[in-house]
């Protein structure tokens, strides 16, 4: 399904490097950063903030700009579509080491998820809690940026822009083809290509062109010429940054167990029910429908 709401996707994040100077040496677990738009407006601002549950004086407040959007998002998406007003806005939460990465949007209705903690995890982010969301939906491609550079200023580790600009690329892509394929094969098959070259599978250009086709077959994925060449053109970006494989794998793994844990959890076993009791409402309807003679019905 093709999504249009780029206009107001455009992220309130770009804006962190105005604070990637400030000095975050007592960040630690628990502390909770927040991220603005600019152009909300104060009943907004007021309604978002009360959604993540943030009490102003207890974290760290940034506000970012439109400006600060197209400046991380100029090479990946139309100025049109990015848009006039930073609207989105994020909670992020530092975690304890080997918690991973957990991300929650609200009002998100293009990236997902998973392809935020995919990316974010190529970013070299490790252990948060995110959420993200905006005053009404919108596609949320540039919320990334602005996560990164969050977690950039808050443990004062400097993250080289090439692997800034991979990321975003990476969600970007992800997206595209989620709009094809379907999201949860599209961010598989991010993932599953990552896991293999942290193995050390991947050693040439064909190798790498090979794998992405195998896998991409394997998940039911039919790409194109120009979708492969340019899946094979991001990964070797990636490769050639000074990426640290194991501890993406690592990360990678803690977002699968996340997942795991969520689908075992109450409120995981809940959705689960919530989905079976629709099925079973649905075939007692078409059971009724039978013995009420509505089928004979419609067929004369």
């Amino acid at each position: 399904m093709k999504h249009k709401l780029f206009k107001s996707a455009v992220t309130v994040f770009a804006g962190w490097f105005l604070f990637a100077s400030m000095a975050f040496a007592d960040a630690a677990p628990g502390d909770v950063l927040v991220t603005l738009g600019e152009d909300l407006s104060n009943e907004q601002r007021a309604t978002l903030l009360d959604e993540m549950g943030v009490d102003e004086e207890s974290a760290i407040m940034y506000t970012v700009s439109n400006d600060e959007e197209h400046q991380y998002l100029g090479d990946y998406i139309s100025a049109s579509r990015i848009g006039t007003n930073a609207l989105s806005s994020t909670k992020i939460t530092l975690l304890e080491s080997g918690e991973g990465v957990n991300v929650e949007t609200n009002r998100i209705d293009w990236v997902t998820e998973a392809m935020y903690a995919n990316a974010l995890v190529t970013a070299g982010v490790e252990d948060a809690e995110i959420y993200v969301t905006a005053p009404f939906n919108v596609s949320g491609t540039a919320a990334l940026t602005g996560l990164i550079k969050a977690y950039e200023a808050s443990t004062e580790e400097v993250i080289p822009e090439e692997q800034k600009q991979v990321a975003n690329e990476e969600m970007i892509k992800t997206a595209e083809l989620g709009e094809e394929f379907g999201t949860e094969k599209a961010a598989e098959l991010m993932t599953r290509i990552k896991e293999e070259i942290a193995e050390g599978n991947v050693e040439t250009e064909e190798d790498l062109r090979d794998l992405i086709q195998r896998i991409a077959n394997e998940l039911g994925i039919e790409l194109t010429e120009e979708e492969l060449n340019g899946l094979v053109s991001l990964f070797q970006r990636m490769q050639n940054l000074d990426i640290d494989w194991g501890k993406v794998q690592n990360q990678i793994g803690k977002i699968r167990d996340n997942l795991s844990e969520f689908l075992e959890s109450e409120e995981g076993q809940g959705l689960i029910r919530s989905i079976l009791d629709f099925f079973d409402a649905l075939i007692d309807a078409v059971r009724g429908w039978f013995s009420s003679g509505v089928i004979t019905w419609f067929k004369s």
